[in-house]
């Protein structure tokens, strides 16, 4: 039986899902201190966190049989790294978990600010209907300039060449002066 301790806020569908899976034991403790989670560590195998939960050394400092930290979401600056590696803990991620979540709302928010959204529902909401004030823009033939074409900058670009958008970008650490098959001219 693999011991799982879920130490941070998730999903109750994700964790009804674990939770119905064979050989694997399920506790959830959300809102330990540093010295509870250090106490209570080393009798799992494995343990599930988001950006709330802080693995520091003390932590770490006995594993028991704790073989694993995972880290639901992109970034493990909450985690000592250098304590995991001292006692033998694997650190992992899932750096592609909010690509597209953050890519549409990027684009979810050039959208509204090219169609007037906001001030659109502020007129209407005040029982006021001024149509032509807020017409707003198209995007297609827009050029969209991204600083970055990481995972996110890159759905993002994706999402700009649907709505028939021109796109630029800089990223100093891209090869080349393309991307995306040359639909991106990187500047």
């Amino acid at each position: 039986m693999v011991k799982i301790l879920v130490a941070d806020k998730l999903d109750s569908s994700v964790v009804q899902e674990a939770k119905a899976r064979e050989n694997v034991e399920l506790d959830v403790k959300t809102g330990l201190s540093e010295e509870q989670l250090a106490e209570i560590v080393g009798g799992y195998d494995g343990m599930i966190i988001r950006s709330g939960v802080k693995v520091t050394a003390k932590v770490l400092a006995n594993p028991g049989r704790l073989r694993a930290v995972a880290r639901a979401g992109v970034g493990v600056d909450n985690v000592d790294l250098d304590a995991a590696t001292r006692a033998g803990v694997l650190v992992i991620n899932t750096p592609d978990a909010n690509t597209v979540a953050t890519a549409e709302h990027a684009f979810a928010l050039l959208l509204a600010l090219m169609r007037n959204v906001v001030p659109a529902c502020v007129d209407t909401k005040a029982g006021n209907w001024n149509r032509s004030r807020f017409v707003g823009r198209q995007l297609a033939g827009k050029t969209l300039g991204l600083i970055g074409l990481g995972r996110v900058g890159r759905a993002v670009a994706e999402r700009a060449l649907a709505f028939k958008m021109s796109v630029c970008a800089y990223d100093p650490l891209f090869p080349g002066d393309s991307a995306l098959d040359g639909r991106v001219r990187l500047v």
